[in-house]
C-alpha cells in the first residue's frame, strides 16, 4: 500500500491532480475559518466547547449541521452553511427526477440534458442558501433560540440591519464558491469534489479528537483514568468498526447474466458472461441523515411548547425523544428501515433494468427475460436492503452506546461509527479507487496488489492535456503558502495572548 502511494506521485498526470485538490481544500478550510464582518465569534465557540465537553453537541441538529461544515457554523464563518444547500438541491433534483415525467426525459437526454439539470440545480441551490443564511443570520442575533441555552453575549458588534444584509451576501459567496471549488475537484483533481468538501469538514475534528483521547488516558493524578488495556481495546474497537464499514460499503450481490450470440454482419456478437452488481448498501448514508433530521424537529417543538403552556406530559414526550432514550432508538431503527426502502424505490429500476438486458440480449440464467427478471430483481434488492439498513442502524447507534454506556467522550465516539464515519470512509474509498485506476493505467501496482507488476518505463507515463499540469497550479501554491504563513502568525499572537 505504501508503494503504491509513493507511485503516485511518479505520475505526472495523478501528480498534478492530487495537488491540485490539497490546494483546493485548502482554500475551502480557508473559507471555513475566515468570520464574518461585525460577528464575535468566541463566545458561540466557548459555548460549544463547553457543550461538547459535558454532553455532546452533535446529537443536535446544528451539531449535526456543524459537523458536515467543519465547524464553521460555530465559528461565523463566511462558509457557515458549507455545501449543504448545494446537497440538498442535488437530492431535491434526484428525487424529482424519479417523479417528474419532464425531468426524467431532461436527465435521459444525454450531456445536454444533464448540463440544464446542473444548471437548474445551482439556481435552486441559490435560493435555499439565501433562505437559509437569512434564518441563520436572525439566530446569531438571537442565538439563544438558535442554539438552545447560550447565555452569553451579543455576537453582532455592528448595525443589525447591515449586519443581515451583508452576512446574507457574504454566507451566499461562500457557498457558491465552495460549489464551484467542489466542480473544479471533480472535473481536474481526484475524487468527487462535493463528497470530499463534506469529508474533509468531518476530519477536521479529528486533531480535537486525538487531544481529547491523549487528555482521557493521561489526566492528573487522582482522577480516575482508564488503563493501557482500555487503550488497546478501543484502537482494537475501532479499526474493527472501519472494517466492518468498508465490508459492507463495498459489498454486493453478484447477479449472473448470460448474453446470448447475435449474428450482426459478418461479425458474431455476445455470447460472454458477467453479472450485475447490486449493493448491500444500496441508499449509502441518506437514511440516517434524514432519519436523525425528522427526529430531531419533533423533540425541539414539544420541547418548545411544552415551556411555553407548561405542559410537563409534553416535556415529557420531548425527553422520550432525546439521544440515550429506548423511544428514541426505536424511532430511529423504523425510520431509517423506512427511508432505505424508499431510496431504493425511487432510484432502484428494476423494469428498466430487465428492459435493457431484453434489449442486448442478455439474461439471468434460470430466469425468464422481461416482468419475471425485474420480480428476480426486485426480490434480490428487497432482501439486500433489509440487511444493509440494520447495518445502518447499528452503526448509527453504537457512537451512543460508547457515550452512554462506557462514557468515552462525544468527541472520541463520533469516529467509532455515526454519519460521519460512513461518509469519510465511503468516500476515501471512493477517491482510492480513482488513484488505483490510474496506476494501473500506468502499469503500477494497485493498494492491495504487491510485487508482481511494476513500471515498464518511467518515461511512458506523460501528462495529459486534459490534466491541470504542474505549471498551472504552482502560482497557486505561492498564494496558499502566504496564506497559511499569516494563519500561523495569527494562531501563534491569539494564543500567546499578545493579540485578545
Amino acid at each position: 500500500m505504501f508503494s503504491a502511494f509513493s507511485n503516485s506521485l511518479k505520475i505526472p498526470e495523478l501528480r498534478s491532480r492530487i495537488f491540485y485538490t490539497f490546494a483546493l481544500l485548502f482554500v475551502a478550510r480557508v473559507g471555513a475559518n475566515i468570520p464574518l464582518p461585525g460577528l464575535d465569534p468566541r463566545p458561540l465557540m466557548d459555548f460549544f466547547a463547553d457543550q461538547s465537553a459535558t454532553s455532546g453537541t452533535t446529537g443536535s441538529l446544528m451539531g449535526l449541521y456543524n459537523m458536515f461544515t467543519g465547524g464553521a457554523l460555530t465559528k461565523g464563518a463566511i462558509c457557515a452553511l458549507g455545501i449543504m444547500p448545494y446537497i440538498s438541491a442535488s437530492i431535491i433534483f434526484q428525487l424529482m427526477s424519479a417523479v417528474v415525467p419532464s425531468l426524467a426525459r431532461l436527465s435521459q437526454e444525454g450531456d445536454v440534458g444533464r448540463q440544464k439539470l446542473t444548471q437548474y440545480t445551482r439556481y435552486l441551490a441559490v435560493a435555499i442558501c439565501v433562505i437559509q443564511a437569512v434564518l441563520l443570520v436572525l439566530g446569531l442575533e438571537n442565538p439563544a433560540s438558535l442554539f438552545g441555552g447560550y447565555t452569553g453575549p451579543s455576537l453582532i458588534l455592528v448595525n443589525k440591519t447591515w449586519f443581515m444584509f451583508t452576512s446574507v451576501v457574504f454566507i451566499t459567496a461562500g457557498t457558491m464558491l465552495l460549489m464551484w471549488l467542489g466542480e473544479q475537484i471533480t472535473s481536474r483533481g481526484i475524487g468527487n469534489g462535493v463528497s470530499l468538501l463534506i469529508t474533509v469538514g468531518i476530519l477536521a475534528d479529528l486533531p480535537g479528537a486525538a487531544q481529547t483521547t491523549w487528555q482521557l488516558f493521561t489526566g492528573p493524578v487522582g482522577v480516575d483514568k482508564p488503563g493501557p488495556l482500555i487503550a488497546v481495546f478501543m484502537v482494537a474497537l475501532f479499526i474493527i468498526v472501519t472494517m466492518g464499514i468498508v465490508l459492507v460499503v463495498q459489498g454486493q450481490r453478484k447477479i449472473p447474466v448470460q448474453y446470448a450470440k447475435r449474428v450482426v454482419g459478418n461479425k458474431v456478437m455476445g455470447g460472454q458472461s458477467s453479472f450485475l452488481p447490486l449493493k448491500v448498501n444500496y441508499s449509502g448514508v441518506m437514511p440516517v441523515i434524514f432519519a436523525s433530521a425528522i427526529l430531531l424537529f419533533p423533540q425541539q417543538i414539544l420541547q418548545m411548547l411544552g415551556g411555553a403552556m407548561e405542559w410537563r406530559w409534553m416535556t415529557r414526550l420531548a425527553a422520550d425523544l432525546l439521544r440515550g432514550d429506548p423511544i428514541y432508538y426505536v424511532l430511529m431503527a423504523s425510520l431509517i428501515l423506512f427511508f432505505s426502502y424508499f431510496w431504493v424505490s425511487v432510484m432502484f429500476k428494476p423494469i428498466q433494468i430487465a428492459d435493457d438486458l431484453k434489449k442486448y440480449g442478455g439474461y439471468v440464467p434460470g430466469v425468464r427475460p422481461g416482468e419475471p427478471t425485474a420480480k428476480f430483481l426486485d426480490f434480490i434488492m428487497t432482501r439486500l436492503t433489509l440487511a444493509g439498513s440494520i447495518f445502518l442502524t447499528i452503526i448509527a447507534i453504537f457512537p451512543d452506546v460508547l457515550l452512554f454506556n462506557f462514557h468515552v467522550p462525544q468527541r472520541v465516539a463520533s469516529f467509532f461509527g455515526g454519519t460521519g464515519m460512513l461518509i469519510t470512509v465511503g468516500v476515501v474509498l471512493d477517491t482510492m479507487r480513482q488513484v488505483e485506476t490510474y496506476l494501473l493505467q500506468r502499469h503500477y501496482d494497485g493498494f492491495l496488489k504487491k510485487g508482481r507488476i511494476h513500471a515498464r518505463n518511467p518515461n511512458v507515463a506523460s501528462a495529459s492535456g486534459e490534466a491541470a499540469d504542474w505549471k498551472t497550479v504552482s502560482r497557486l501554491w505561492y498564494v496558499l503558502g502566504g496564506l497559511f504563513l499569516i494563519g500561523l502568525v495569527s494562531w501563534y499572537l491569539m494564543y500567546s495572548g499578545i493579540v485578545k
